[in-house]
């Protein structure tokens, strides 16, 4: 072998070893840049959020278990129990109050009782009432008490009970049943026998106290596509108000702008050849008004948010932190998602902020759509609450969360991934300034937030309740409309209540109310309630008094009633609106949180309605009210079924008190007019359909908190800028190589139903 031969094999060599040591060195490096790091912790002892946690399903069982044993009377499970039956209709968490709640998490008092309240239906008893127990303590209970007097001055009537899935199974039975006596009609109407036909409820149920009279529409059924854009034109009125079901009876029939007394009167009329008929084809599934069926193949994949080394968010239990925010989550089965004890560097800013009420109101000139107000607390927007598709509902990374309930059966149900936490990168700056005069520099912050998401699908309507948290120290609620429209069948002068979006298929207006409680605790529980605006003042200008200023200036005032602090639906309001302390800040300002809404409601219902006191907090987009434990919600699930004697009004919690340096609640109501339109076919859409409140610091810090940020951004024209060291923007290349291992797509969120 030759020198030369030598040589070039010893070279070879060499380079062979320097390429191995640096794909060594690289791969030291690599996991060490993409090693997941522990989030920042807050300070707070542990378990001390657990006061708030929802019920576990252990507890729910415990309390089931004790009300069996403890009460004396028969119980039927929920699921088969009959008007006539008692029943436990659903167990959740008997929030403390506030006083021993505080007592304990600032005081170093003793934790509260862990209770549950307890609601029943008793039906076979001489006076059938739905009553409800306050039980524990957990997770062992021993005693229970009889809240229902407490809560509502006197008892609460059998009849204002919502309706149960076995009262609609019976409901849909004595409807199928009432079909068949109209063969010829629904063969020519519907090409049906009745069997592909679907009903759905409306309400409230009647026109006075007592009432259980309910319009179903009918619509085609077609599998794997939302029925609610195919109706057939064909309505009915069923009284279900008597305990027993067997004398339950169909009261009236609507069909295409005429009403009959039964459906053997409808049958007659058509045989007869009095009835016009629209002939209606059974819809098939490739070809149905409304489909959601991919229209095209899969594309490749969107952009796929990641956080390089980990969530930069903790959850435990029930408390999620996040650079600097605390917050305590939870869901009522009935109105909701609620969050407590909100804290940001250590100090409370909000007590408690929980949706309190959905208000779907409609118009048509059919009878099913013009008498529908829905309350959709009665029907369950926590319950309703079901599995999050990954990746598309929330981020595919996000932080999953299941969510346990106890209605109408005696055992908990669990829906799992039904709650979701992320951190959110909105790619916009929060902040930001580029100077190209005097000194050259660029500085800014990226606007991340922490998100708590949970979704509701309410019959047809998708509701998106978004909880945000910003570093500004800001708190942002958004809510989300999506899903399916109702709609009636067209006929006659129908575009005055709405779009025709269908051959037969008129989409309804409808207003969207949502109303919030926000219990804020602005550097304590003693506040005030201070508006600002602007005026117009004309002087002369003071150099030379020869010319006139129209300068603006800030007008301040302080409500001192509650009168003065309830501003009406869509009427001016105040532009500054703050919860503010008696403390200052280093600048001698009050320290205070601004109120900040951005709604586009509907008209309220006028006052002259006979179930407008049932909705009366959709009065005010703001009440401010002296808080009390005694007005924990501003409505109830009992108002939907019995509007006209409401259980709870809200109206009176405002009777003038004072609101100065008090522990205060304000009460939001946001919402929107919905005209439907072709484009809401197959779905409406979330753009522009948005609607939500921000609760800003306003003076309660020296400067804006997020300057305090690691994720700030400076760099000056003395600097490199590609430089890692120097701007953090410039390390993100090595960071995207740490893709994360996504787990596998898992959904089981129809398996619980």
């Amino acid at each position: 072998m030759s020198l030369k031969t030598v040589l070039i094999l010893l070279g070879l060599a060499l380079a062979t070893i320097f390429a191995l040591v640096c794909v060594l060195l690289t791969r030291g490096r690599s996991p060490r840049s993409c090693q997941h790091l522990p989030p920042e912790q807050e300070e707070m002892e542990d378990g001390q959020s657990l006061v708030f946690a929802d019920l576990t399903p252990e507890e729910m069982s415990q309390v089931v278990r004790y009300l069996q044993g403890k009460l004396g009377v028969p119980l039927v499970d929920a699921s088969r129990a009959k008007p006539s039956d008692n029943c436990i209709a659903s167990v959740d968490l008997q929030v403390p109050a506030k006083a021993e709640v505080l007592r304990f998490l600032d005081g170093g008092g003793a934790r509260p009782a862990r209770e549950a309240l307890a609601v029943l239906y008793f039906g076979n008893q001489a006076d059938p009432n739905i009553t409800e127990y306050v039980v524990g303590p957990l997770p062992v209970p021993a005693y229970h008490r009889d809240v229902t007097v407490q809560k509502y001055g006197g008892k609460v009537p059998y009849h204002r009970r919502p309706v149960t899935g076995k009262e609609y199974m019976d409901i849909n039975a004595l409807v199928q049943r009432e079909l068949k006596k109209a063969p010829r009609f629904l063969a020519a109407c519907c090409e049906s026998d009745g069997t592909n036909l679907v009903i759905l409820t409306t309400a409230p149920r009647g026109f006075k106290s007592g009432d259980r009279m309910t319009w179903f529409v009918l619509f085609h059924n077609v599998a794997g596509t939302g029925y609610y854009l195919s109706p057939v034109g064909l309505e009915v009125l069923v009284d279900h108000g008597d305990l027993q079901v067997s004398r339950w009876q169909l009261h009236k029939v609507f069909y295409n702008g005429w009403y009959f007394a039964s459906t053997r009167d409808l049958e007659q009329e058509f045989v007869a050849g009095a009835l016009e008929v629209v002939r209606l084809k059974q819809p098939q599934a490739d070809a149905v008004l409304g489909s959601m069926r991919p229209r095209r193949p899969p594309g490749s994949p969107g952009p796929l948010p990641f956080e390089p080394q980990g969530p930069r968010y903790s959850v435990r239990d029930n408390r999620v932190t996040f650079q600097g925010w605390s917050v305590a989550f939870g869901m009522n089965p009935n109105s909701g998602p609620r969050l407590f004890d909100i804290r940001y560097r250590g100090e409370r800013i909000v007590y408690e902020l929980s949706l309190q009420e959905a208000l779907a109101l409609y118009g048509s000139n059919c009878p099913g759509g013009m008498s529908t107000r829905y309350l959709d607390g009665s029907f369950g927007i926590g319950r309703f609450a079901y599995e999050l598709v990954r990746g598309l509902d929330c981020p595919y990374t996000a932080t999953y969360v299941d969510r346990h309930y106890l209605a109408e059966a005696d055992t908990p149900k669990t829906n799992q991934n039904s709650l979701c936490i992320f951190e959110h990168d909105s790619a916009l700056p929060l902040r930001r300034h580029f100077s190209d005069s005097q000194s050259l520099y660029y500085g800014g912050l990226r606007k991340n937030a922490l998100v708590i998401r949970t979704i509701s699908t309410l019959i047809n309507y998708d509701y998106i309740w978004d909880f945000m948290f910003h570093s500004s120290g800001a708190v942002e609620v958004r809510v989300h409309a999506t899903g399916y429209i109702s709609s009636s069948f067209f006929h006659g002068q129908g575009t005055d209540y709405g779009n025709r979006v269908g051959p037969h298929t008129l989409g309804t207006m409808h207003l969207h109310h949502i109303h919030y409680k926000v219990d804020l605790d602005v550097d304590g529980q003693l506040n005030s309630l201070e508006t600002q605006d602007m005026e117009y003042e004309f002087v002369k200008d003071p150099w030379s008094a020869q010319n006139t200023i129209e300068r603006p200036y800030l007008r301040r005032e302080r409500l001192e009633k509650e009168d003065e602090a309830a501003f009406p639906l869509n009427a001016p309001m105040p532009r500054y609106l703050s919860f503010v302390s008696p403390n200052p800040n280093k600048w001698q300002h009050p320290r205070s949180y601004r109120i900040q809404i951005i709604s586009f409601a509907g008209k309220h219902l006028p006052t002259s309605s006979s179930m407008e006191r049932s909705i009366s907090w959709g009065r005010y987009q703001l009440a401010v009210t002296r808080r009390k434990e005694e007005e924990p919600t501003s409505t109830s699930i009992y108002n939907q079924n019995d509007p006209w004697t409401p259980t709870v009004t809200f109206a009176d919690f405002i009777n003038n008190e004072t609101i100065t340096n008090q522990d205060l609640v304000a009460w939001i109501t946001v919402g929107f007019l919905h005209v439907p339109h072709a484009e809401d076919v197959p779905n409406t859409v979330t753009v522009g359909n948005s609607v939500g409140f921000f609760l800003r610091p306003y003076n309660y810090f020296n400067e804006d908190p997020s300057v305090e940020s690691s994720d700030s951004v400076y760099f000056s024209s003395e600097q490199d800028p590609g430089a890692c060291g120097a701007n953090p923007l410039a390390c993100l290349s090595s960071a995207a190589a740490c893709a994360p291992h996504l787990p596998p797509f898992h959904f089981g969120g129809f398996l619980n139903l």
